[in-house]
């Protein structure tokens, strides 16, 4: 039996994307050419997790809903200074398998027509170019995706008693252990960081010597060795600098790469004070061995039940890595 339409509000035009730096996969494209399809706006930073939690939903509509008449737009807008470099997004676009058009926006331009606050957002537009429906933050998929159909349908699409997708995220991509997920995302430079704990406190902008307290609290952090807390990221001069944080969550992810392009970075994860073993993330092995290559996200831990408060201790092996943030899953 098909799914009842609802009469869907209509939310005002749907800006162009006149502002864009450059785009991936495509052409540019605008609103006149746009006009006759069912267009998806995606704004997303490659970095953040609640993005790459939503992307598997939005690789699937893409690649099930194109034939039916479906653009999928993803707008690229940074939050840190390393996701303006075309490079690293270049690299994210491909390592990520997404094949739709991608609009750059490092100067926000984007952002700022659609008066979109969010990572990640979604805007759903119909033939005539008129927003009916968005999505801010992760959730709201079945919603979603039914408008498509609606609006696919509404446009003269045969999509008479179409289910809907089915996907199953890997890695960082996979669903977020919600009755577990305790610890909240912890910014680690200056301009937004809290609950760090090494003994004096932070010197920010300053190099300096940290250590580790005697004990942290739960969701709190420190650091030990030659570190500099610059204003989005925490950076390492010397071998052996250490980065620990209290937390409670099944996975646990890092934001980091090398502060040179091209350096491979050794480390080593330890899980109150043991080797990760069965708790290992996507990016270590058993032991808890990893190395850094790339501006992105790695995941460090994902636990199997029971979870509790743990303590998470990241060793670096060798100098220049800088970390902007840790988020949980």
């Amino acid at each position: 039996m098909a799914t009842p339409t609802r009469t869907l509000p209509r939310e005002g035009r749907m800006p162009g994307f006149d502002g864009a730096t450059g785009w991936l996969n495509s052409p540019p494209l605008t609103p006149a050419g746009l006009q006759g399809r069912v267009v998806l706006v995606d704004f997303w930073t490659y970095t953040c997790i609640n993005w790459l939690r939503t992307l598997p939903y939005v690789r699937a509509w893409a690649a099930e809903y194109r034939d039916d008449g479906l653009v999928v737009v993803g707008v690229h807008t940074p939050e840190f200074t390393v996701e303006q470099d075309v490079d690293n997004v270049r690299r994210a676009v491909e390592s990520r398998g997404i094949t739709y058009p991608v609009a750059l926006d490092s100067g926000y331009a984007i952002w700022d027509a659609f008066a979109n606050r969010y990572w990640p957002a979604i805007y759903v537009v119909d033939t005539a170019g008129q927003i009916r429906h968005h999505s801010f933050g992760e959730g709201d998929y079945e919603r979603t995706e039914r408008v498509v159909q609606q609006l696919l349908a509404e446009a003269g699409g045969d999509l008479a008693d179409r289910g809907l997708v089915s996907v199953d995220g890997e890695g960082p991509e996979a669903a977020a252990d919600w009755d577990h997920l305790e610890s909240g995302e912890t910014y680690l430079g200056f301009l937004r960081t809290g609950g760090f704990s090494s003994p004096g406190g932070s010197v920010p902008g300053e190099r300096r010597e940290y250590a580790l307290p005697s004990r942290l609290r739960r969701d709190h952090w420190a650091l030990s060795g030659d570190w500099t807390m610059a204003a989005e990221a925490v950076v390492l001069h010397a071998a052996g600098g250490r980065l620990a944080y209290r937390f409670h969550a099944r996975d646990l992810h890092l934001v980091m790469g090398p502060a040179t392009r091209g350096s491979a970075l050794r480390f080593r994860v330890l899980l109150d004070g043991r080797p990760p073993g069965d708790a290992a993330g996507a990016d270590v092995d058993g032991a808890g061995h990893g190395v850094v290559t790339d501006q992105r996200l790695y995941q460090l831990i994902r636990q199997p039940q029971p979870i509790a408060d743990r303590q998470f201790d990241i060793e670096f092996l060798d100098p220049g890595v800088e970390a902007q943030v840790m988020t949980f899953g």
